[in-house]
C-alpha cells in the first residue's frame, strides 16, 4: 500500500530527514516512534503532502506521488492531528465537519453518511450539532477520526493521536482505531513517541532518531527486549520507566 524509498527532507540548511525508507502492507499498521525533533512527524507530512519539498520515492496504493498532491489522493489518504482541538474549526458543528469533506468530494447520501460516521467513533447523535468547545478531549477526537473516514480513505496517517488524551482515553481510542481497521480494512502510520501506545496497535514498528530510520522490529521483539540499535534499548527503557503501570512493558 505504501513504499518509501531514500526519503529526504530539508529545511534550508537542516536535514530533518535522512535516506527513510521503509513499507506498509495493505491493511497493516506501521508505527514510527522517536524523540521529539527525531523526524518522525516530518515523514508523515511528506507522506500526506503538507510538506512538498522533498526528495526520493514515495508510492502509494501503486501510484508515485508528485510533491503537489491530486484531489483523488486526499479522498484515498487521510490524517488524523495530535491536537483535534487545534484541528478542528471552533466555529464550526459537528455536523458541518463531517459534512465538509463530502461535499468537498461530492458525495451523495450526507445524512446517512454522517450518522454512520457518528456510529462508528461511538458518539451519540446528541452531539452532532455541538461545537468542538462543548465536546471532551476523547469526543473531540473521535469527531476528528470520523472526519478522517467520511470520505472513504484506504489510509490513515495518524500523528500522536492520543498524545493530548488522558491514559484511559488513550486506550479506548487505540481499541476504536484497531476496530475500525478491521471494519474498513484500513491502512494505518501511526506516528508516536510513546513506545507502549505504538506496540498496542502496530506489529512493526520502525525508530527514528536525528532524521534517520535506526531500526525496524516488531512490537514483539520490542516488548521482549531484542533491540539491535542502542537508542532502541534506550527508548524502550525510559517507556518502562515513565509509562504508568497499566501501559508499561
Amino acid at each position: 500500500m505504501i513504499d518509501v524509498a531514500a526519503l529526504c527532507v530539508r529545511f534550508g540548511t537542516i536535514e530533518a530527514v535522512r535516506d527513510v525508507s521503509f513499507t506498509v502492507e495493505r491493511g497493516e499498521s506501521f508505527g514510527i516512534v522517536g524523540e521529539s525533533g527525531s523526524g518522525k512527524s516530518t515523514v508523515l507530512r511528506a507522506l500526506s503532502g503538507l510538506n512538498p519539498d522533498w526528495t526520493g520515492r514515495i508510492i502509494i496504493d501503486g501510484n508515485i506521488m508528485a510533491p503537489r498532491r491530486t484531489k483523488e489522493f486526499h479522498r484515498r489518504v487521510q490524517m488524523v492531528f495530535q491536537d483535534p482541538y487545534g484541528s478542528l474549526h471552533p466555529r464550526q458543528t459537528v455536523d458541518r465537519l463531517l459534512s465538509e469533506p463530502l461535499l468537498v468530494h461530492r458525495m451523495d447520501n450526507i445524512e446517512r453518511r454522517i450518522m454512520r460516521g457518528l456510529n462508528e467513533v461511538a458518539l451519540p447523535s446528541s452531539v452532532r450539532f455541538r461545537y468542538p468547545h462543548q465536546l471532551s478531549g476523547g469526543q473531540r477526537q473521535r469527531v476528528a477520526i470520523a472526519r478522517a473516514l467520511m470520505a472513504e480513505p484506504h489510509a490513515l496517517l495518524l500523528d500522536e493521536p492520543t498524545s493530548a488524551l488522558d491514559v484511559s482515553v488513550q486506550a479506548e481510542v487505540l481499541n476504536l482505531l484497531s476496530d475500525l481497521q478491521k471494519a474498513r480494512g484500513l491502512t494505518y502510520i501511526l506516528v508516536s513517541h510513546n513506545l507502549a501506545v505504538v506496540a498496542h496497535l502496530c506489529p512493526r514498528i520502525g525508530v527514528m532518531q536525528g532524521g534517520e530510520l535506526v531500526e525496524l522490529l516488531t512490537a514483539d521483539d520490542l516488548r521482549a527486549g531484542r533491540t539491535r540499535h542502542p537508542h532502541t534499548a534506550a527508548l524502550r527503557e525510559l517507556s518502562i520507566e515513565l509509562e504508568e503501570p497499566e501501559t508499561s512493558y
